[in-house]
């Protein structure tokens, strides 16, 4: 027998280092040749790491939410043969626990030091309250159907402390209906009814790590390097949600569903021409502007784990029907956590909608390298005065940000009311373009 260490690979062109997201071993685990050891995460997209060799674990280096470099020791495995030898006295770790659930009463997380006590009886109420807090070990993922996943991040509930009572643990409908409640039976076991109303008390640390670490250090950069400035302007869709539902209903079950964003993208890729330093990705360690031809929209999408950018590419090439079909499968991939590196990356604009919550206005922050974002708000009726009239018209605030060294006010002015033109009269947008 003989010992094993395999180190962390390259998972990118360019990586330097990943986090470990989750661990799909413990100590002791006998592992199969390709069998998934870890999921590791770069520039946002997550990766799972295959054993190179049948063996033993013997270690694991790093908790989730552990940066390594690129060739640092990953996990020290007992192999039959020759193997890469580790020094003997390496330190041993603890197994993982086995999976429990207590009840909500149990010990609540680490409390922020100076933070007030609770009383021994307090119920942690400002966590959504479970019927059952399940601790998981590291690795171990909540097992749900889709229906379900989608349910419980409408309704807020993290999976990982719900109870499941179907087949192996797997979440259905029900558990999540009794979480909601605060009382009833999961596997026999009674839980107790949700308490009344009463103060709160407790401060939580959570870690920042996996996608949300990613998010807030690509934030940061981006308003640490790019001075933005947002251009806001109010466009009468009455006209185009017109057109809208009437394809939808013409397309029936055959068709995918039009929604708004495939007709901005079709603006975009009209407006976007006579716009190249819009539709562009600056340099700005080379100090260079790359202008694209091709568009490439990145569509900012809401996930149970933060915002990730999925790329449809080349969306000059796409009618109505496929960019949404396109829309539709990218987010879907990205809300279930299987897009990788290529569908998250390589973004010329991006278009972010916050939907029916859209608001009246917001000042997106640009995706870093890109020079530009546009945001949709949401659709409204409301009485518009046209040529001495009043008229209730579904309008709409357009919220775009720019990357003020690359992209002039007049330019982002002029490209904005462009796109506002083409929207207001969609027939525009099928007009041939001219070369």
């Amino acid at each position: 027998m003989a010992r094993y260490v395999f180190k962390l690979p390259d998972v990118g062109e360019g990586t330097a280092e990943a986090e470990i997201v989750a661990w799909h071993v413990a100590l002791g685990d006998r592992v199969a040749e390709d069998q998934t050891l870890v999921d590791v995460m770069t520039d946002k997209a997550t990766v799972e790491i295959p054993s190179p060799v049948a063996g033993t674990v013997l270690s694991l280096n790093g908790d989730p939410g552990t940066m390594l470099a690129v060739g640092s020791e990953l996990v020290v495995l007992e192999v039959e043969g020759d193997g890469a030898h580790v020094p003997d006295d390496a330190p041993a770790d603890t197994p993982n626990a086995s999976l429990a659930t207590v009840p909500l009463t149990a010990t609540p997380p680490p409390m922020i030091a100076g933070a007030p006590a609770p009383e021994a009886a307090t119920v942690w109420p400002d966590v959504s309250p479970p019927a059952l807090l399940v601790r998981r070990p590291p690795g171990v993922k909540p097992t749900a159907s889709p229906a379900v996943r989608r349910r419980a991040w409408d309704l807020g509930i993290p999976l990982q402390f719900v109870a499941g009572s179907g087949p192996d643990g797997r979440i259905l409908h029900r558990d999540l209906e009794r979480h909601l409640d605060g009382a009833s039976e999961v596997g026999g076991v009674a839980v107790a009814e949700r308490p009344s109303p009463s103060a709160r008390a407790g401060v939580w640390e959570v870690p920042v790590r996996g996608l949300r670490r990613r998010i807030a250090e690509s934030m940061q950069e981006a308003k640490r390097h790019i001075p933005h400035f947002s251009y806001i302007e109010e466009i009468d869709v009455t006209a185009l949600e017109e057109l809208r539902l009437h394809l939808n209903a013409e397309g029936g079950a055959t068709r995918p569903k039009l929604t708004l964003l495939p007709f901005l993208i079709r603006a975009l890729v009209r407006a976007l021409p006579e716009f190249p330093q819009i539709n562009a990705r600056y340099d700005d360690a080379a100090n260079v502007v790359h202008r694209f031809a091709a568009v490439h929209a990145g569509i900012a999408t809401q996930t149970p784990g933060g915002l990730v950018v999925p790329v449809v590419r080349h969306v000059e090439t796409l009618d109505l029907w496929q960019a949404a079909d396109a829309i539709r499968k990218l987010a879907a991939a990205a809300r279930d956590g299987q897009a990788g590196r290529e569908q998250l990356s390589g973004s010329t604009i991006t278009i972010t909608s916050l939907g029916a919550l859209g608001g009246l206005a917001t000042t997106p922050i640009i995706n870093r390298p890109e020079v530009a974002i546009v945001g949709v708000n949401k659709i409204v009726e409301r009485p518009v005065v046209r040529k001495g009239a009043i008229l209730i018209r579904s309008m709409m605030n357009l919220s775009c940000s720019f990357d003020h060294r690359v992209v002039d006010g007049w330019d982002a002015a002029s490209f904005v009311q462009q796109v506002k033109t083409l929207l207001e009269q969609p027939a525009t947008l099928f007009l041939d373009q001219p070369q």
